[in-house]
C-alpha cells in the first residue's frame, strides 16, 4: 500500500475512498486503510443503496427505527448519518494531522433537490449543522440551479464538495462560485476562511464511455483514433484552469486571509472499458493540489501497480488538440456533459428511491 502514502507525500494528491458501509467501520478496516495512505472518503446515494440493501449490518438499528414507528425517510437518514458520524471519527486525527487539507468526509444532500436552489440550500445548511464536524463536506451538485447554493454555502463558511461535473463551463462556473463565496464569506466580521474547504468533482469514466460509444457510431479513422482520449484530456484543460484562477491578485487577497484552493477531485476513476488499464484514470491525472476517489478495486489495483509520477500537466497542447479534434469528427460536446449530468442525478435519484421503496417494504414485515 505504500504507493497511496507516496501519491500525497511525492506528487500532493490525496486518495480518498469512494465507498462507505458500516463493516468498514466497524470492523477497524476503514482506519487500515486511513493507515495505508487513504486519506479521505465519498460516499453518494447510490453507495449506501448497496450497502443497507446489501448487509445485515444496518437490521439492528432499522428494526430500532420502526419500533418507534419513524418514517421511512427519517430511518434512512438517521442510518446513513451513524456511518457518516463513524466515518468522520476514523479521519478526523488526519484532518488535525494535516491542519485540514484531508481527513474529509462527504455526505450528499437529497438527490431530488438536484433543480431546486432554495431546498438544495436548506438541506446543505441541515446537514451542515446536525452533523456539525469540522471534517464533513456536504455535497451539492453542480447543476444550473445548484451553482448558487454553492456559492451561498461557502459564504456562510461551510465546507463543500461540488459534485456531477462533466465540463469545462460548469467547471469554470463552480470556480466562480467558490471564489465569491469566499470574497462573501471574508466580509463576514470574525471570519477565518482557513476553516473553508471545498472540493470540485470532475467525473471522469464517464466521458470517456459515452464520448467512445458515439465516435464508435461515428466510425471513420479520425474518429475511432480519439478512443479513450477524451475524459483525460478534459480533465488536463480543468488543472490548466485550476491553475490560473486561483493566481494573481484576487486570489492572492483571500490566500492572504487563509483561503484554500478548492481542489479537483478526479471522480468515477474506475475503468469501464477493459480494453483500458485499470488504474488509466489515477496514473494520467496526478499532480499537485488534487483528489482521486477510488473505488475498492482501483485502491487495490494501484496500490499494487500504480504508476507514481506527475501527469496533469503533461502532454497539454496534445490535449487541447483532442478536444478541438472531438467536434471536428462529429461529437456534441455539450451534448455529451448535459446527458451525463441528466444521467447522474437521475442514477441517484433511482438508487434514493429505490432504497425507500425496499425500506417501506422491510418495516412492513418488521411490524408483523
Amino acid at each position: 500500500m505504500d504507493r497511496l502514502i507516496r501519491l500525497f507525500a511525492e506528487q500532493g494528491q490525496s486518495p480518498w475512498l469512494d465507498n462507505l458501509k458500516r463493516g468498514y467501520i466497524t470492523s477497524g478496516q476503514l482506519a487500515s486503510l486511513r493507515t495505508a495512505g487513504i486519506r479521505g472518503l465519498t460516499s453518494n446515494p447510490t453507495i449506501f443503496q448497496k450497502a443497507i440493501e446489501g448487509s445485515p449490518d444496518y437490521d439492528d438499528q432499522f428494526r430500532s427505527l420502526t419500533a418507534s414507528r419513524s418514517a421511512t425517510i427519517d430511518s434512512y437518514w438517521a442510518m446513513v448519518l451513524a456511518d457518516i458520524r463513524g466515518a468522520l471519527d476514523v479521519f478526523a486525527p488526519l484532518h488535525d494531522a494535516s491542519a485540514g487539507v484531508d481527513g474529509y468526509v462527504s455526505v450528499e444532500v437529497d438527490p431530488g433537490l438536484a433543480h431546486d436552489t432554495a431546498g438544495t440550500e436548506r438541506a446543505a445548511r441541515e446537514l451542515s449543522t446536525i452533523i456539525n464536524r469540522p471534517n464533513l463536506m456536504v455535497k451539492v451538485p453542480a447543476t444550473v440551479e445548484g451553482i448558487p447554493a454553492i456559492r451561498q454555502m461557502i459564504a456562510e463558511g461551510r465546507s463543500i464538495n461540488v459534485t456531477l461535473i462533466f465540463s469545462l463551463d460548469r467547471y469554470r462556473a463552480v470556480v466562480d462560485a467558490y471564489i465569491d463565496g469566499l470574497e462573501q464569506y471574508a466580509a463576514v466580521p470574525g471570519a477565518d476562511l482557513s476553516q473553508v474547504a471545498s472540493v470540485a468533482s470532475f467525473f471522469i469514466s464517464r466521458v470517456d464511455t459515452e464520448i467512445d460509444r458515439r465516435l464508435d457510431v461515428i466510425g471513420s479513422p479520425e474518429a475511432l483514433a480519439l478512443r479513450g482520449k477524451a475524459a483525460i484530456a478534459q480533465a488536463k484543460l480543468a488543472y490548466a484552469h485550476f491553475e490560473n484562477a486561483f493566481s494573481g491578485p484576487r486570489w492572492d487577497r483571500l490566500a492572504a486571509r487563509g483561503a484554500r484552493v478548492q481542489r479537483p477531485l478526479w471522480a468515477s476513476t474506475s475503468t469501464k472499458n477493459p480494453a483500458y488499464p485499470d488504474t488509466l484514470y489515477v496514473d494520467e491525472l496526478i499532480g499537485p493540489n488534487t483528489v482521486n476517489t477510488l473505488p475498492d478495486a482501483t485502491v487495490e489495483a494501484f496500490a499494487d501497480h500504480g504508476t507514481i509520477a506527475r501527469t496533469i500537466d503533461a502532454a497539454v497542447d496534445e490535449a487541447h488538440h483532442v478536444w478541438r479534434s472531438l467536434p471536428n469528427v462529429g461529437i456534441d460536446l455539450d451534448g455529451v456533459a448535459a446527458q451525463l449530468e441528466r444521467e447522474g442525478v437521475s442514477s441517484f435519484q433511482k438508487s434514493f428511491t429505490e432504497l425507500l421503496d425496499v425500506l417501506d417494504a422491510k418495516a412492513v414485515t418488521l411490524r408483523g
